[in-house]
């Protein structure tokens, strides 16, 4: 029977089945988390799945319209009684016919995505765009004709020395009935800009409105989309929330989905209609999680990569593909909310994007510049912003340097082979013993490590399912510094290493962490291509910080800050012994929890922070990784673990890094093995 490839999107995970398999069954047999009450009845419908069409170069796919099965009747019948949303297929029922691309939504996910981007405590000086001010206005003297917008304006420059005053239609409407409800009292929300003195009229209430006004931080990533919810008054977050990036559907990593509007009509209008309303949802979700008035939602502050940023605005991300990598503009914006799609905000809400730096550096990393300031450090400090496309900054009270690095999706567990997103289930930390061999690990949802007593009872029904970015990370460091990897990254067989757990993998070798087959559940095992995809990965953040220290004349820095959702949750001694980043004391290497979202805060509370960070980027320099001819140079050195020339020697004072050598002929082809000749005919 023929076979066709299926790619679950956002797991990541892909494989081959038998033309004629449902979608709920390929989703089983691959370990992909998709939800099932009926057994695959068509009764539930908890396994709704949304096919993608259009071509996929990342993954080598174009999807047709008719890869999957025509509706059947249960389907037809679901969509009758209770409604499917549009695009939406039944697992259970959708048998595959050709190669396809299918989004498994949230709700329809076991196990939800864990968003870890909190927002940490910070220090903001309070200088809001939008304010409230309470004014009382003249009533009308027909000795004395002028509209109430006029008196309004005279008002307000009497009590509050406001000189200008700006409104549109959909105000005015408001502005009479108000007026007259407050007995001529009325408190406006006013907007103004750091740029000029002019105040935009957002919206007005009859009397003393005594609600604080609030503001939107989103932070848009390439993965997960964060907001929280500002009190623009204090600062203090009153609600945060968090959401996969709805385009992940259409790629994986950035270069996917620029490629994807270049090879699909309507692919980048697509890609931003599903961020905007993904967006939107989530200013919903967390109104009413705070339970605030939207009307009071006044302000945005957006920060996100180039490519999330062009999308984001509705504009096509194709210039970013190629050099020069052209952004159709880097400088900062102001705009109306719901013109973003924005629509759960105040009619008249603003927008501020943050400035980008260049072509590949975004207003991300103006955020993560703002927030943690190295142009004030008087040591010299890198700041690496871990994701799919990380971020960096070098620099001091002299200059700061930027320039970004494609790591890709495998430090947030796609493209490994047991690999997943965050969520309940995942293996998140490890420890191998370096004497016996043996793994011990903690899961997302669970405080216990899983030689504790009651690990199995405490996991629950749903047990290990997986292992995600920070988990992988310190499966491959723990495999190095317990002498199953050697430093070109290669696992050493049983024989070699010493434990039954490095099995035979084709013609490699995979180290078992857990095996739950026998209970119904999954395999996880670290395979031979885990290390290269995170090998690859490293190397890439590795070159990127090492091209920084060249251009700043440099071969160490004095610290190091780990920044993003990811660099949050890695540990620096393990992500010190894969040489991700440079030989610094680990004492000196530091997490900054969510810093573009921080960034986003401060720059949404205070009018002198978005004044600063437009002139702090014009002052950034940008290097070009992408045309610069020793970011190869690095690339290939850095492979090794955990590196080919750079001796570590801080590290390796603190770390004891076992030296084996697995390069055997058994390895032959291998990642970081030479092959065998072949003798002469």
């Amino acid at each position: 029977m023929s076979e066709a490839r299926i790619i679950f999107t956002p797991s990541g995970r892909r494989g081959r089945v038998a033309q004629g398999t449902t979608v709920l069954d390929a989703a089983r047999s691959l370990g992909v988390d998709l939800d099932s009450v009926c057994g695959g009845r068509g009764i539930c419908a908890r396994c709704q799945v949304a096919p993608q069409v259009g071509t996929f170069s990342k993954h080598g796919v174009t999807a047709v319209p008719d890869a999957l099965s025509e509706w059947t009747a249960l389907e037809a019948r679901y969509d009758a009684r209770r409604g499917l949303k549009p695009g939406r297929r039944l697992g259970c029922q959708a048998r595959i016919q050709g190669d396809v691309v299918v989004d498994v939504p949230a709700e329809s996910q076991v196990h939800r995505q864990v968003v870890r981007k909190d927002a940490d405590a910070r220090e903001v000086v309070i200088d809001p765009a939008t304010r409230l001010f309470y004014v009382e206005v003249a009533e009308p003297d027909m000795h004395e004709p002028s509209g109430d917008l006029e008196r309004l304006a005279a008002a307000l420059e009497r009590e509050w020395d406001i000189k200008s005053l700006h409104a549109c239609v959909e105000v005015l409407r408001k502005l009479q009935p108000a007026l007259r409800g407050g007995d001529w009292a009325v408190t406006v929300a006013l907007h103004k800009g750091h740029r000029d003195s002019a105040h935009r009229l957002i919206d007005i209430w009859p009397g003393f409105h005594e609600s604080p006004l609030y503001g939107l931080a989103i932070d848009i990533g390439s993965t997960t989309i964060a907001a929280h919810l500002c009190d623009l008054r204090t600062g203090a977050v009153t609600a945060s929330a968090g959401a996969m990036n709805p385009q992940i559907r259409f790629g994986e990593d950035l270069m996917s989905r620029v490629s994807y509007a270049m090879m699909n009509a309507g692919g980048a209008a697509a890609m931003t209609e599903a961020v905007r309303a993904a967006i939107d949802a989530l200013a919903g979700e967390i109104a009413g999680q705070a339970g605030v008035d939207p009307r009071d939602m006044v302000e945005a502050a957006v920060v996100c990569n180039p490519v999330m940023h062009h999308l984001f605005l509705g504009i096509d991300p194709v210039e970013l593909g190629q050099a020069p990598f052209a952004l159709a503009t880097s400088a900062a914006l102001e705009l109306p909310a719901a013109a973003l799609g924005l629509t759960a905000l105040n009619a008249e809400a603003r927008a501020y994007i943050l400035p980008c730096i260049a072509g590949h550096v975004g207003a991300d990393a103006a955020a993560v510049a703002l927030s943690e300031a190295p142009d004030a450090s008087d040591d010299l400090v890198l700041v690496v912003d871990v994701g799919t496309n990380a971020e960096l900054l070098l620099g001091n009270r002299t200059r700061v340097l930027a320039c970004s690095s494609p790591t890709g999706p495998a430090f947030e567990g796609a493209q490994i082979s047991a690999g997943q997103r965050a969520a309940p289930g995942a293996i998140e930390r490890i420890r191998i013993d370096p004497a016996t061999k043996e793994p011990r690990f903690t899961v997302i949802g669970c405080d216990l490590w899983s030689d504790d007593p009651g690990f199995d009872e405490a996991v629950g029904p749903g047990g290990v399912t997986g292992i995600c970015g920070s988990g992988i990370i310190e499966a491959v460091a723990e495999m190095r510094m317990a002498g199953l990897v050697d430093a070109s990254g290669l696992i050493g067989g049983p024989e070699q290493t010493g434990t039954p757990r490095c099995e035979p993998d084709g013609r490699t070798h995979a180290y078992l962490i857990h095996d739950a087959r026998d209970a119904g559940g999954p395999r996880i095992a670290v395979t031979q291509g885990d290390i290269r995809a995170i090998q690859l990965a490293k190397s890439a953040l590795y070159a990127g910080a090492r091209l920084l220290m060249d251009e700043f004349g440099v071969d160490e820095v004095d610290r190091v800050v780990l920044a993003g959702a990811f660099g949050a949750h890695i540990s620096p001694k393990h992500a010190m012994v894969l040489g991700m980043i440079p030989d610094t004391p680990l004492e000196r290497v530091t997490s900054a929890g969510n810093a573009a979202g921080t960034g986003a805060r401060i720059a949404l509370c205070s009018l002198d922070a978005r004044a600063a960070v437009e002139a702090m980027v014009r002052r950034i320099h940008k290097v070009e990784t992408a045309i610069e001819p020793r970011f190869q140079e690095h690339f290939v050195a850095a492979a090794a673990l955990p590196h080919a020339a750079a001796p570590f020697a801080r590290l390796r004072a603190a770390v004891p890094l076992p030296e084996p050598h697995f390069n055997t002929a058994a390895a032959e082809g291998a990642p970081g093995g030479r092959r065998r000749r072949r003798p002469p005919a």
